[in-house]
C-alpha cells in the first residue's frame, strides 16, 4: 500500500498549515495559558476553523461537512500539533464524530453532525475512569428507569469536558466492572440535573474535566448504539482518537525538530556554529530518521481507518506507541540542545515538550500499547 497524499489532501495540509501558523500560533497558547482563560480555547478562532471545514472533515456531506476521512482529520491535527494550538477538534470533530457515524440512529446523525460540521456544538467523551487509562474498566451504573436509564458515577479525564453541550458517557447495563460485554453508550446532556463537572488544568495548559453524575435521567433515545453493545463502538472511537494524537505528536514532534535545527545553525560557541559540531549532527540525524519513521506509522493507521480495516487497532496502538516515544525524544532534544535557555519559560521549546508528555499519556501511553499490541498478535 502506497502511502502518499492525494492532491486534495496535499492541498488540506497546505491550508491547514498556513491556517494555524497564522491564526493560532504558539504565542497563542501562551497568551491563553497567562490569561487564566477558563476556556482554554479561543472560541472566535474555532469558528473560523470550521468555516475552514477542518470541524467536518469526518462529517459526510449530506450532514453538511466533506467527508475528507482520517487521514485528511490528521493533517489538520498534525498542523495544529505544530503550532500547538488548543481547540476542540480532538474531542469533538475527532471522537464525537467517530461516535455517532459508527453508532448513531439516523435521526441522532441527523441532529448532531450538523453541529458538529458548523462548530455549533462540543462534544466529549467520558469513557476513563481509573487512574491510568483502561477503557474497559467502567464502574458507572446505568439502571433502567421508566423509558430510560438512570446514570450514576465519576468519569476522572474527559477533555473538554468542562465546555462540552453534550457528553457521550459510558456506562454499565450489565456484567462487572471490567467486562467488555455490557458497557452502553449514551448521549447526555452536559447541563441536566445531577451532572457535576469540575474543570482541571493540565501541565500542557489544556483542560480536562472530572464529571461526576448523580441520578441523571436519559431516555432510549439517548442511547447510541446497541444497549450492552457499547464496546464496539467506544474501541473504534479511541482508536481514531489515538490515531488523531498520533498525527498531533507528529506536528509536535517534527517542529522541535524544526527549531532545534534552526537554533544549532545559529548558535555560536568557540567561534563556531554549533550545528557544526559532529555529535550534534549525528543526533539531529537520529531524530529526523525517528520522525519519519513515526510520519509513516501514523499515516498507516489513518489509511486503516478510512478503508475500515480490521487491523485498525493495531496500527492505531502502533502509531500512538511510536509518534509519542519520538515526540518524547524530540522535545527532550530540542531542551538539551538549546541548552539553558530551554529550560525557560520565555522560550518555546518548553511548551512542546509539555504538550508531548500530556499527549503521550492520554488514551494510553507506551505500556499500554505494548501490552495491547502483544494481546493483538498473540503473545
Amino acid at each position: 500500500m502506497a502511502l502518499v497524499l492525494t492532491d486534495d489532501q496535499t492541498m488540506v495540509r497546505d491550508s491547514a498549515d498556513a491556517f494555524f501558523a497564522g491564526e493560532a500560533p504558539v504565542g497563542e497558547l501562551r497568551r491563553l495559558r497567562d490569561a487564566g482563560d477558563a476556556t482554554g480555547f479561543d472560541r472566535g478562532l474555532w469558528a473560523k476553523m470550521a468555516e475552514m471545514g477542518f470541524a467536518g472533515m469526518l462529517v459526510p456531506e449530506a450532514h453538511g461537512g466533506s467527508g475528507f476521512g482520517y487521514v485528511a482529520a490528521g493533517l489538520v491535527q498534525e498542523a495544529a500539533g505544530r503550532n500547538l494550538s488548543p481547540s476542540p477538534l480532538l474531542s469533538t470533530a475527532i471522537l464525537a464524530a467517530t461516535a455517532l457515524i459508527r453508532g448513531g440512529t439516523p435521526e441522532q446523525q441527523a441532529q448532531y453532525l450538523p453541529q458538529i460540521a458548523q462548530g455549533e456544538r462540543l462534544f466529549a467523551l467520558a469513557a476513563d475512569e481509573a487512574a491510568r487509562h483502561a477503557p474497559h474498566h467502567v464502574a458507572t451504573r446505568a439502571e433502567a428507569s421508566g423509558n430510560g436509564f438512570k446514570l450514576n458515577g465519576t468519569k476522572g479525564f474527559v477533555l473538554d469536558g468542562h465546555v462540552a453541550d453534550t457528553l457521550i458517557v459510558a456506562a454499565r447495563t450489565g456484567g462487572s466492572d471490567d467486562d467488555r460485554d455490557g458497557i452502553t453508550l449514551f448521549l447526555v446532556d452536559a447541563h441536566a440535573a445531577g451532572v457535576t463537572t469540575a474543570r482541571r488544568s493540565m501541565v500542557d495548559s489544556r483542560n480536562a474535566a472530572a464529571v461526576t453524575m448523580t441520578d441523571v435521567q436519559v431516555d432510549g433515545a439517548d442511547v447510541l448504539g446497541e444497549v450492552g453493545g457499547g464496546w464496539a463502538v467506544l474501541d473504534r472511537v479511541l482508536d481514531a482518537g489515538r490515531s488523531a494524537l498520533a498525527a498531533e505528536m507528529l506536528g509536535v514532534a517534527g517542529e522541535s525538530f524544526t527549531r532545534t535545527v534552526d537554533y544549532l545553525r545559529q548558535r555560536e560557541q568557540f567561534g563556531v556554529k554549533i550545528g557544526s559540531f559532529q555529535a550534534l549532527q549525528h543526533r539531529a540525524a537520529h531524530l529526523f530518521c525517528e520522525v519519519e519513521l513515526a510520519r509513516s506509522a501514523t499515516l498507516r493507521a489513518l489509511v486503516a481507518l478510512d478503508a475500515d480495516e480490521e487491523r485498525v487497532p493495531l496500527f492505531a496502538s502502533l502509531a500512538k506507541a511510536k509518534a509519542g516515544e519520538v515526540a518524547k525524544l524530540a522535545t527532550d532534544e530540542g531542551v538539551q540542545m538549546h541548552g539553558g535557555i530551554g529550560m525557560t519559560d520565555d522560550f518555546d521549546i518548553g511548551f512542546f515538550m509539555k504538550r508531548a508528555r500530556a499527549a503521550r499519556e492520554t488514551f494510553g501511553d507506551l505500556a499500554f500499547h505494548g501490552d495491547r499490541l502483544a494481546s493483538l498478535m498473540g503473545y
